[in-house]
Formats: C-alpha cells, structure tokens, sequence
C-alpha cells in the first residue's frame, strides 16, 4: 500500500514524541492533531503552542526563510490530512 503524501511527517512524528524530542514535525503533527484524531490516528500527546514553537525553531535555523518554510510545511500536513480523508 503507498503512504498518503507527508506520511514521513507523521512517522517521524511518532518517533520523535516517544523519544521526547521537540522536533519540527512533532510541533507541525501537534498543530493538525486535532483532525488526525478524528481521521482516527492514534498520536502521542501534542505539544504546547505547537504553531509559535515551530516558527521559533524555523527562524533560529534560517531567519530569511522561517516564513516560507512554515507555509510549505503546513500545506504538507494539510496535504496528508486530505489524502487521510480520501481513503476513510
């Protein structure tokens, strides 16, 4: 079976949360955890403020391009979520 588009997104998530690690998909994963669960995707605990704390650490990596990688990071979890609900 071919994984949905940003299924990596959700792996790694799943990955870094029960390592405890604060990575950039764990905090994209913690902003669409609200619709992944109700797709039915079992998620660890969500991070806090996930959306502000993953503009920090976008920008304390590259300040020019935060804005631009926030915005493409989000289409792919929106991406998957759609791809998600296609095949429920």
């Amino acid at each position: 079976m071919m994984d949905k588009p940003g299924q990596d997104l959700i792996d790694a998530r799943l990955h870094d949360r029960a390592a405890g690690v604060e990575s950039i998909e764990a905090l994209l994963v913690s902003i669409g955890a609200p619709r992944l669960q109700r797709l039915g995707i079992r998620l660890p605990a969500t991070l806090p403020d996930p959306e502000n704390r993953l503009y920090e650490l976008l920008s304390a990596e590259d300040s020019d391009s935060a804005h631009s990688r926030y915005n493409a990071l989000i289409r792919r979890l929106v991406s998957y979520e759609r791809a998600a609900e296609c095949a429920s």
